[in-house]
């Protein structure tokens, strides 16, 4: 379980850092684009070679398909029930890369939430068991499609009252259920690429033909890149923060329920482990969320402090200036005073 585990940390590890090399790489290099123009075949070639010669790219797209390669192994070796919670941690190995890497700053809601992530993965580790592979059909998959064309039948309707009403409203700005939805739609096609992925392999074990597994591989890179186009969409609208939260808690939920429903798998048998392995899950889940959004929570936590300053402030301002008033010497009595010294002196004269 722990050679799974270690597995899909580094894999994840090389995806979310080979996507950051790439886009620092393209930076400086062309867009990559296939329209069809005169000189089509020169400007692709010239392209291409500016990409295979950009050395920062190059490793990025490099350890981004070695990511994707031991991912598959990862899911190979353990139940995706396992798998894809540890996957989140990505967002945590790449917080760690950007503030030294990057020299990105992070604040302490970004540690505590890689601290979170880390103790996660190893309560799952800790808690997760080998398992036996559960009988499979191959009508599963058009079941799990079906499921999946379900929901976001349901989604995409639920979003288009949401437009209607925004367009009714004239208000520019995407509702918060407009990013929830594709943060939301984005997650389950992410989480349901790795249970994809993993059925082959179990239809492999079964004995079932060997082409199942390039299919099933290939549905699930389908089923990523339809994801990455729903989250693309909603983060060019909306928050990134709603968006990539709902998306991350999304994908690690999918895989979860999609695992023991449709792959026949289950908890822990020991109550101990399956306690560890519950803990491990919320813990990585609440840790993600806190890394998505540690920059709104310092902005939140930072604008009470000083609201609550401010107030404490006008509290203590008008006590202050009144003990002052107190403390301040009395006109009449100043005058009293000098009277007193001046009736002193004159009749210490007349008795003289």
């Amino acid at each position: 379980m722990w050679e799974s585990i270690v597995l899909t940390v580094v894999a994840t590890a090389g995806n979310n850092i080979g996507k950051i090399l790439q886009k620092k790489g393209t930076v400086i290099l062309p867009p990559l684009s296939f329209k069809l123009k005169a000189p089509f075949f020169g400007i692709f070639l010239t392209v291409i070679r500016a990409y295979a010669l950009n050395t920062t790219w190059v490793i990025g797209f490099l350890m981004d398909i070695f990511g994707a390669l031991l991912m598959l192994r990862a899911l190979a070796l353990a139940p995706v029930s396992v798998i894809q919670p540890v996957s989140g941690c990505g967002l945590a190995i790449l917080s760690v890369f950007s503030h030294f890497y990057l020299k990105e700053v992070m604040n302490i809601i970004d540690w505590v939430g890689i601290t979170l992530a880390g103790f996660g993965t190893i309560g799952v580790g800790a808690g997760g068991e080998e398992q036996e592979a559960a009988a499979l059909s191959i009508f599963h998959i058009p079941w799990l499609a079906s499921v999946v064309f379900i929901l976001f039948l349901l989604l995409n309707g639920w979003l288009r009252i949401c437009k209607r009403h925004r367009r009714e409203q004239e208000m520019m700005e995407y509702d918060v259920v407009e990013e929830i939805i594709y943060g939301l739609e984005s997650g389950i096609l992410f989480g349901m690429a790795s249970v994809i992925s993993k059925m082959g392999f179990l239809f492999l074990e079964q004995g079932f033909n060997k082409l199942l597994v390039p299919i099933c591989i290939m549905i699930s890179v389908c089923s990523s890149g339809t994801g990455f186009y729903y989250q693309t969409r909603g983060l060019k609208h909306g928050r990134a923060i709603v968006v990539s939260t709902c998306a991350a808690v999304a994908s690690i939920l999918t895989g979860v329920l999609a695992g023991m429903l449709a792959l026949g798998e289950r908890l822990p048998s020991a109550p101990n482990a399956r306690l560890l392995l519950l803990l491990g899950w919320l813990l990585i889940i609440f840790g993600v969320i806190l890394l998505v959004g540690s920059t709104k929570i310092v902005r939140i936590l930072r604008n009470s402090s000083q609201r609550l300053k401010s107030s404490v402030d006008k509290n203590y301002g008008p006590r202050r200036s009144g003990t002052s008033r107190i403390r301040e010497p009395s006109p009449t009595a100043v005058i009293q005073t000098a009277t007193l010294n001046q009736l002193l002196s004159s009749s210490s004269k007349e008795k003289a």
